[in-house]
């Protein structure tokens, strides 16, 4: 009889797999025994809850195992443990009683790639520099006077959508396209002042980064297998995406650098856009000052634009 042998191939998949399943079944077992976490719905080895949200929208999942388990219950989704509020009461002791110590966002791949290593003000670890740049955000990008200042952009932006509409009437249209498109050429010429070559080439990239970051990825869930970035591909997408909207920022940026060191000191901060702004916190003296980089201007400038999804 003939004896089959298993290709090398074949044999190293199963050994990676085989090797997979123990490790991460052994994390599973180790993990959490010493803390005192609240009741969930029963789990399975190594994808923990992660099945039950299958045949479910998400939201709908956690509604129907919330009012099995109580508002406040322990969910393990892969190797992430994940405790899940569902409660006003619960909710604002979480948000504000102990705030603090809550702060701190898990380390998610696209987010870690898109946020400059969390460096934006949503993703951005509690800590001097958070404090720092939600300080430059209230006082200067998000005051009342600088988003009056913008006032100008929407109104010609909101025209040219309301004539786009008038243009296409007996048509049909799709209108929620068009306010996303008109919502980020708003938000997009607030940032950088004024229309540019690669306007749209940079919209487009943000707006699939955000959608690709934003959606289901095992590796996520499964942080210490390294591996699965790379089989799913994801990691590979999002750099390529964050290096083309890193280009153009970078641009951009040099050419307010060459515009601001010509520029008068009595001109009007109305004139001002996002860029401007940040650039005042750029290469300030002295070890107490709080400086900006190139890199966290432009982890600032990309929140804006994911802040409109």
């Amino acid at each position: 009889m003939e004896l089959h042998a298993f290709s090398f191939p074949t044999l190293f998949t199963f050994l990676l797999f085989t090797f997979m399943v123990v490790k991460l079944w052994k994390r599973s077992k180790t993990n959490h025994s010493n803390l005192n976490l609240p009741p969930g719905p029963w789990k399975l080895p190594i994808v923990g809850n992660m099945h039950q949200f299958v045949g479910s929208l998400p939201h709908r999942a956690l509604r129907d195992m919330a009012m099995k388990h109580g508002p406040l219950m322990h969910l393990q989704l892969g190797e992430v443990s994940t405790v899940v509020v569902s409660s006003q009461e619960f909710a604002e002791q979480v948000m504000k009683t102990p705030d603090i110590n809550f702060a701190s966002r898990p380390s998610i791949i696209g987010k870690n790639i898109m946020s400059y290593d969390s460096t934006d003000i949503i993703f951005a670890p509690y800590g001097n520099y958070w404090k720092q740049l939600r300080k430059i955000c209230s006082l200067e990008l998000f005051s009342p006077k600088r988003v009056e200042s913008f006032q100008p952009i929407r109104e010609e932006e909101l025209s040219t959508l309301i004539r786009w509409i008038a243009s296409k009437e007996g048509s049909t249209i799709n209108l929620t396209e068009k306010m996303f498109s008109t919502t980020y050429g708003i938000t997009s010429r607030a940032a950088f002042g004024k229309k540019f070559k690669d306007q749209e080439k940079f919209i487009c990239v943000v707006k699939q980064a955000i959608e690709l970051g934003a959606g289901f990825n095992v590796a996520d869930f499964f942080p210490s297998v390294k591996l699965l970035h790379l089989v799913s591909g994801v990691r590979t997408k999002l750099e390529w995406m964050h290096e083309e909207a890193d280009r153009i920022m970078e641009n951009t940026i040099n050419e307010h650098v060459e515009v601001k060191a010509t520029r008068k000191a009595d001109d009007d901060a109305r004139e001002e856009d996002l860029i401007d702004v940040l650039l005042k916190f750029q290469d300030r003296g002295g070890d107490n000052e709080f400086s900006l980089t190139n890199n966290n201007i432009k982890s600032v400038i990309l929140i804006n634009f994911k802040a409109r999804e």
